[in-house]
């Protein structure tokens, strides 16, 4: 997940979300298997990227030293060994960087419109009424076959160490296995892809807002505010039973949510704590929030990545039969452009939880602390 700021403001944005959304949809491809036929690396450069994360882009000029420094573990997680990625995961994801994908994936352009912590709010640049950009999307289908790939050597591995599952998708492995390793190594490059992803795509919304806007629209007006993964295994050491315990810390459906003082924070936001990014839906609102000592301490660093389903994707399709999406976030004053129209009924409001209820827990159990809400203006959905 990942946002950006904009030196413009919502009202902005209103009056050319439409044709914004338009012009973003055209440099972002997005959908099931979506690809950029032009974009395409070759074997050598791909494993560069895979070893090597936000720094090729850096060096290619698609990004911005202020990029690298507000990107968790500065867009590269070390131990990538690229050796261990298969060619077939390889050739999946040669031409799909600065791709959305399907399902939940997005590129969300909103607003602040309102601000809880002030003093965290001005850290992260963020005002009332500020334009930002909301960016969720993975390592595409490379990191669907490392997945894939690791799937029956870690069901092989669970029965060489006598591991009882309750479900073949619990598959694991003992850290320090080479099957351990090996996947770590596999997951670190999918992880590595995914920043550059998205990094390519903040490169292209960049452009769309400069061809839309001008001069007030380019990249000095488009920053990085914070950038995090969800979903991903790190090894981290916490305090367990008062001791400091190196673990391997396996964030599903949940992302980093590290402390003010932490040394892995970056030093822009070291006093307030690290910047949490929790989306809701396409058409009500997402939240910035901040970690907490308090939530280190509970929950190894760690906060809900989002605001979680209240329908299957095909108990939403069939609620949404009959219902053009598209035309209700319309009128509520959302521009919205979906692979296809049963995708958008899939990510209807009404399939998800509340985020303002989901955040609120969040913030009163002292997870984290709420920053900023934020609105959409404009989406474009996998």
């Amino acid at each position: 997940m990942r946002l950006l700021r904009s030196g413009l403001s919502g009202q902005d944005i209103r009056d050319f979300a439409k044709g914004l959304a338009e012009v973003l949809s055209l440099k972002i491809p997005s959908g099931l298997g979506s690809s950029r036929k032009n974009f395409s690396q070759d074997a050598g450069t791909l494993r560069n990227i895979l070893e090597h994360g936000v720094d090729w882009t850096w060096k290619q000029g698609y990004a911005t030293g202020q990029d690298r420094e507000h990107i968790e573990a500065r867009g590269c997680i070390p131990g990538a060994e690229p050796s261990v990625v298969s060619e077939r995961a390889l050739e999946r994801g040669k031409s799909q960087l600065g791709t959305l994908g399907s399902g939940n994936h997005f590129v969300e352009v909103g607003f602040v419109r309102e601000i809880f912590d002030q003093r965290a709010a001005a850290a992260m640049g963020l005002e009332k009424d500020r334009a930002t950009v909301l960016i969720h999307t993975g390592s595409r289908g490379l990191g669907h076959q490392v997945c894939s790939d690791a799937l029956s050597a870690m069901l092989r591995a669970a029965r060489t160490f006598g591991i009882d599952l309750p479900d073949r998708q619990l598959c694991c492995a003992p850290v320090e296995s080479d099957e351990g390793r090996r996947y770590l190594a596999a997951m670190a490059c999918a992880a590595n892809f995914a920043f550059v992803n998205r990094q390519m795509i903040t490169h292209w919304a960049r452009e769309a807002f400069q061809e839309v806007f001008g001069s007030a629209g380019g990249s000095s007006g488009l920053e990085l505010v914070y950038d995090v993964c969800h979903n991903i295994a790190k090894l981290e050491t916490h305090q367990v039973q008062g001791r400091a315990t190196r673990l391997c810390v396996h964030r599903k459906g949940a992302t980093r949510a590290f402390p003010p003082g932490h040394r892995e924070v970056p030093e822009r936001y070291r006093e307030i704590g690290q910047p949490v990014l929790v989306p809701g839906d396409m058409g009500r609102c997402s939240y910035v929030l901040a970690g907490t000592e308090a939530g280190y301490a509970e929950t190894f660093g760690s906060a809900c990545h989002g605001a979680g389903r209240v329908m299957s994707r095909k108990q939403a399709k069939k609620a949404a039969g009959g219902r053009s999406i598209a035309r209700e976030l319309e009128a509520a004053g959302i521009a919205v452009i979906g692979a296809s129209r049963a995708s958008l009924g899939e990510e209807m409001s009404q399939a998800y939880k509340d985020v303002n209820a989901v955040v609120d827990v969040l913030h009163q159990a002292g997870i984290s602390r709420k920053v900023a809400r934020l609105e959409p203006l404009a989406v474009i959905k996998g």
